[in-house]
């Protein structure tokens, strides 16, 4: 079965008993999946930018700590 979503595209071979997925039941998984994977990706990205805060933070409180 070829399978085309976007600008992907791929066949799917079934092996044995394996049940084929329809080409709509294909694209409704690949788009859960890019849809975890962007989900993921964010997440990565919020806890690098908070990372960069708290680092900021803290050389804040360190100077101030030097300073007095």
């Amino acid at each position: 079965m070829s399978i085309e979503i976007g600008e992907v595209s791929s066949t799917v071979h079934t092996v044995d008993s394996d049940l084929p997925l329809s080409a709509k039941a294909m694209q409704r998984l690949v788009q859960h999946v890019a849809h975890a994977v962007r989900d993921g990706e964010a997440h990565r990205k919020r806890c690098e930018d908070e990372r960069k805060v708290t680092a900021g933070v803290v050389a804040e409180r360190d100077e101030e700590s030097r300073g007095d």
